[in-house]
């Protein structure tokens, strides 16, 4: 049976238009390969097999009246979601015992808008609790397995959607991205993972973890592919007024090349402490590379950058404290049984609902923003942030885009990272991009010399420029012959 989340979303959409398969034919085969696959893996938390064959039979109907091109970019592609996004009917929990029984009432409107894209949705994807982690490990319905290795994690917090995407399971994902929870998974996943500008696409029906930070992003397994879906879910929602009016075309300038654009290289970044050396070596190959293409690269000071992961986990810990409050046992999430007063029901819930890195983020929040502490912590991280801002801003002043790691290294074994501040450092060359707000991907550019494992490089572009690094992974992806699905997936294969 023909896996359809190997092809690429051209490929699907000309063979549909050729008639070469039908959109039954996508939905079926999609279901039917998570069925033999994901017992391996454990992407999906729900499968939505008659919203699949519903799009599916609209789709058919489209091509039979020659009306396939109206249908939208991302017609017949197989595609999942993050299981922190709303989707009427389905059950949006969080990965959390506190939401295992919710279900949408309504659809977040990243994931209408990559329905109504013509995508076929095959169902909810796992995560680190409510977005608390960086190796989907905190799942309270157990952690997703890394395809390339499946004694090793996938990353997080975004786990699940990269997990799919590597395994063949889905040819797009929806992740989201607080502090690179897009992606670092991406990197140890070794698939393409965007996380756009703030503001490009809408937030309305996402769970919120921190609310200035969250941005929704797809996972893919081309730069193309990854376009084609930000094209769709991308632009101004009058639900989410953090959005913007986007109207760019992400594929537009894909096949540019660099010749004559300025690169950014931040020598912090690559003299950081703890920065493994197969890692340093392939962004150092990847910027070799964007040299014989024609850019040039520049070397760029980011001097608060260091203080970033510092400012994050002051007002990430604050802003979830504030979104998690809602969730108390009365309108919603998990209610303990037997209590005779609300305040003792009210403690008990939330005490069984929530795992232990919830649990840790809500009580450094609390204590945060308690009176007192609040002007010693919380005010002073928001002016870091300012500080980091304005330089991402000065930088651009002479590149078009910066070149950085990932992740300080390659996906590591279950349990090998179980002290919070090592797991946080996970994202040291990520957070300050959410903190600043500039657009960020990861690029797949091969696998570590020593661990034989998948290596990310990050490009990261100005505010509302996310085409820059569209434009620079496009061409960087032509130098690098890479597997896009894990080899013991790909072809069929049920994994080991």
């Amino acid at each position: 049976m023909t896996n359809f989340s190997e092809m690429s979303i051209r490929a699907i959409r000309e063979g549909l238009a050729a008639k070469e398969f039908s959109a039954r034919e996508i939905a079926d085969s999609s279901i039917a390969r998570i069925g033999a696959v994901d017992p391996t893996i454990h992407a999906f938390l729900e499968t939505t097999e008659a919203l699949a064959l519903e799009q599916a039979a609209k789709l058919d109907a489209a091509v039979a009246a020659g009306e396939l091109a109206a249908c939208g970019p991302l017609a017949g592609v197989p595609v999942a979601f993050k299981d922190n996004m709303n989707q009427a009917g389905t059950h949006t929990t969080c990965s959390s015992r506190m939401l295992e029984n919710y279900v949408s009432p309504y659809t977040a409107t990243c994931v209408e808008k990559t329905i109504a894209a013509g995508g076929i949705p095959l169902g909810k994807l796992n995560m680190d609790e409510f977005a608390f982690g960086s190796s989907t490990e905190t799942s309270a319905f157990g952690p997703t397995r890394n395809p390339w290795d499946v004694s090793r994690v996938p990353g997080g917090s975004s786990g699940g959607s990269a997990a799919a995407v590597a395994a063949g399971l889905a040819a797009v994902t929806l992740g989201s991205d607080t502090g690179g929870s897009i992606r670092q998974p991406g990197s140890f996943c070794g698939v393409v993972a965007v996380k756009p500008t703030y503001g490009v696409v809408s937030r309305y029906g996402v769970v919120a973890f921190g609310s200035s930070l969250d941005q929704v992003g797809p996972f893919a397994k081309t730069v193309e592919d990854a376009a084609y879906a930000l094209n769709a879910i991308s632009g101004r929602d009058p639900l989410d007024c953090t959005s913007q009016d986007i109207s760019t075309d992400f594929t537009a300038n894909l096949g540019q090349g660099v010749r004559g654009m300025k690169i950014g290289i931040v020598p912090a970044f690559m003299d950081a402490q703890g920065l493994e050396s197969e890692v340093k070596a392939k962004v150092e190959q990847a910027a070799a590379n964007l040299e014989k293409l024609g850019a040039e690269l520049v070397e760029i000071e980011l001097p608060n950058a260091q203080a970033a992961m510092s400012a994050y986990y002051v007002l990430g810990p604050c802003e979830a404290f504030s979104n998690l409050a809602r969730f108390d046992s009365v309108r919603y999430g998990y209610c303990d049984p037997g209590h005779k007063d609300l305040g003792s029901q009210y403690e008990a819930s939330r005490a069984a609902g929530f795992g232990p890195e919830s649990r840790r983020r809500i009580m450094l929040g609390s204590y945060l923003l308690s009176a007192g502490v609040y002007e010693k912590y919380y005010y002073p991280a928001q002016q870091v942030r300012t500080l980091i801002t304005q330089d991402y801003a000065k930088a651009y002043e002479q590149v078009e885009c910066i070149l950085a790691p990932v992740a300080p290294r390659t996906a590591f074994t279950f349990g090998e990272v179980s002290d919070p501040t090592s797991m946080y450092l996970s994202d040291m060359f990520t957070i300050s991009i959410n903190i600043a707000g500039n657009g960020g991907m990861s690029l797949p550019v091969g696998l570590g010399a020593e661990t034989g494992l998948p290596v990310g490089v990050q490009l990261i572009a100005p505010q509302f420029k996310d085409e820059n690094m569209f434009r620079v992974a496009a061409a960087l992806e032509e130098c690098y012959d890479i597997e896009r699905i894990a080899p013991a997936f790909a072809d069929g294969k049920a994994g080991a």
